[in-house]
């Protein structure tokens, strides 16, 4: 018997605030600059939905541990700079989040001061503001399903009675392999085929949220 819902767990990058396009500009540029040369898909496949050191992984085996720090510096400041002078909700989020009437919470493959900046600057930080939770405290980032459990647990929900909203293929396998219920927004930069799979309602328009959610 499925469960009604308890919680709606978002992700932050590409579902809540529009900051994947910024990201993936950002990780192309550092690509082309430090000899790693990356189209916007190829970043959207490797990187986008990944956590800080994952990433960092990857360039490193890529170009080694000098390059990888570099990288690293280089994102933060330049992800900043660019959050500063670009970043805005995701359209229609704000309608979203007045519509749904079931408690919510974050879980981000971003660090908590990342979250700070880029929800603080969107004028969403108070509206989740005590349930926000980061990869950097599980031991394993998504694809894994820990931060989805370690959200639930934090929550008091059964991970059978919340549902994920997620614009990545390593954030919908996590709530698969949480065993959480998801919808894949599909109006960022993965394509749809990227995050079809079981137990996942793909959709466009973010203002449809709560709608597709009483569906459920």
């Amino acid at each position: 018997m499925i469960k009604p819902i308890e919680l709606v767990i978002f992700d932050c990058d590409g579902v809540l605030v529009d900051s994947e396009r910024i990201a993936a500009r950002v990780q192309v540029a550092l690509g082309a600059e430090l000899g790693w040369p990356l189209t916007e898909d190829e970043v959207v496949d490797r990187f986008i939905g990944r956590s800080h050191a994952a990433i960092r992984e990857q360039v490193a085996a890529r170009l080694g541990e000098e390059t990888a720090a570099t990288w690293s510096e280089r994102f933060e400041q330049l992800h900043r700079e660019a959050v500063d002078a670009d970043l805005a909700p995701v359209e229609g989020l704000p309608e979203a989040l007045d519509a749904l009437t079931l408690p919510t919470c974050i879980a981000s493959s971003g660090s908590h001061d990342k979250m700070r900046h880029t929800l603080g600057r969107t004028g969403l930080y108070e509206r989740f503001a005590g349930r926000i939770f980061s990869a950097t405290e599980v031991s394993h980032g998504k694809p894994a399903p820990d931060l989805f459990l370690h959200a639930a647990r934090q929550m008091g929900v059964d991970p059978a009675a919340c549902v994920v909203v997620e614009d990545s293929q390593p954030g919908v396998r996590a709530a698969r392999a949480a065993g959480m219920r998801s919808f894949g927004y599909a109006g960022g930069l993965t394509p749809a085929a990227r995050l079809e799979g079981p137990d996942t309602v793909i959709f466009y328009d973010m203002r449809t949220l709560s709608t597709l959610i009483a569906a459920r």
